[in-house]
């Protein structure tokens, strides 16, 4: 099945890299459960129901046209309408939105909320953009994606690139074209018109409840941890925040610049105000803080700690990265991004008992909270922030669960890579094989 995927997926290797790890774990459920390999199900997943592609022009605040390029996968609605979010930068191809797209898949399955999995977005990049050059870019991209959509069909969201000034032009673009205040179309809307709140916070928090509940498993708490954190975005910022709140200290942050280790615990105010409020560079942070220290280039992954978070990009800590970690005492490392660890960096953790959450589990606060501006939407409702983070920690804790259950029915207890793929796999598997070969 790998070979058919590769011949039919010529050079997309993050898409690859993202089916092999899922492969990797279903040998013991094809053991069990013969009829889902019969019926075609692994094959089915594997192939996405729709990718559409198309050209984004727009004109540059010096009237010159531009062209950009498009995609949005929907890959999955055996449990709902298609559900992932949109990236907006110079690196996204088809590869990386289907490997984005079927990582959603299992994803939302482990929420237990009733949505698909889709992916999508574009080439543009909105750095450096005037907010007109970037609003004249989204208009144009909905005018072609909102054939697409719909609260019962396919609901994006944001991702890199793609935050609550995107969502708003591109909800905007959506409500003119078909006059219709359809709130549930896209998620990671403002608070004036129909957002959730926790939305900014729900990745980063939701990974740090996640990691929680892997420490309760194994006896430990957060309590006095040294956390590495990666990146300096909405995730990265919010997880050591919930970190710290947890009795954790972490150390660093890190953009492509290089990173910052402060040994006295990261000053989250100050960390927003740098890279949210002014969008500078992470060694702003280190020359406005005294316990801090910047680091061009080198590697966030060799300081010494308890806890690593990877929250920036796809592939970030590979094999030397993750034998530093192991060398340095590191015991507990979850994917607060998409992807961040290479298959050998996982084989090295798993080789040296080091507990590894991944990103479909422990990543999955941030669609979790999607589906629940989702359910706010179609009932005109309106939750507090106490309330929609206590929903939050429930789904996540919920997730731990499952994949804690998962890994040990399939004689792999302590796996979660295996528990997530698994009880993930299975309730899409289920549906699709209810629904006949759709």
């Amino acid at each position: 099945m790998y070979d058919t995927v590769l011949h039919r997926n010529p050079g997309e290797s993050e898409f690859h890299q993202a089916v092999l790890e899922v492969f990797y774990s279903l040998g013991a459920v094809a053991d069990r459960h013969p009829d889902l390999v019969e019926s075609g199900v692994i094959e089915r997943l594997c192939e996405p129901e729709r990718q559409i592609i198309f050209r984004v022009p727009w004109t540059d605040d010096h009237g010159k046209a531009q062209i950009n390029r498009a995609f949005r996968v929907e890959y999955n609605s055996a449990l709902g309408p298609y559900k992932g979010g949109l990236r907006f930068h110079p690196t996204v191809y088809l590869g990386i939105v289907k490997f984005l797209g079927f990582e959603q898949i299992f994803k939302n399955a482990l929420t237990g909320m009733p949505i698909g999995g889709g992916k999508g977005g574009s080439d543009f990049d909105p750095k450096g953009k005037s907010d007109v050059e970037i609003m004249r870019f989204c208009q144009s991209f909905m005018t072609e994606m909102y054939r697409h959509l719909g609260e019962h069909t396919d609901v994006p969201a944001g991702d890199v690139g793609v935050g609550s000034r995107e969502v708003g032009f591109l909800f905007g673009q959506y409500k003119r074209i078909t006059n219709r205040f359809e709130a549930g179309v896209l998620t990671g809307k403002g608070l004036d018109y129909g957002g959730s709140m926790v939305r900014t916070e729900a990745t980063g928090f939701g990974l740090v409840y996640f990691v929680r509940e892997m420490l309760a498993a194994a006896g430990k708490s957060f309590d006095g941890k040294r956390v590495i954190v990666s990146g300096s975005g909405n995730v990265a910022i919010h997880a050591a925040l919930k970190a710290q709140e947890l009795g954790a200290t972490v150390i660093s942050a890190s953009d492509s610049g290089g990173f910052v280790h402060d040994p006295a615990g990261i000053d989250i105010g100050l960390l927003k105000d740098v890279k949210l409020e002014r969008g500078a560079r992470i060694s702003e942070y280190a020359a406005e803080r005294s316990s801090a220290t910047f680091h061009h280039g080198g590697s966030v992954w060799s300081l010494e700690a308890d806890i690593a978070l990877p929250c920036a990009t796809q592939n970030e800590l590979d094999h030397d990265a993750a034998a530093d970690l192991v060398q340095n005492g590191i015991s507990v490392v979850a994917e607060g991004a998409n992807m961040p660890c290479t298959p050998d960096a996982i084989k090295v953790f798993g080789e040296n008992d080091v507990l590894f959450g991944p990103g479909k589990a422990a990543n999955a606060g941030g669609v979790a909270t999607s589906a629940l501006e989702m359910q706010q939407n179609a009932s005109r409702d309106s939750w507090s922030f106490g309330q929609t983070d206590a929903r939050l920690d429930e789904i996540m804790s919920g997730i731990h669960t499952a994949c804690a259950e998962a890994a040990e029915e399939y004689d792999a207890p302590g796996d979660y890579v295996a528990g997530a793929n698994i009880a993930g796999f299975l309730r899409v598997a289920r549906a699709m094989s209810a629904q006949g070969v759709v």
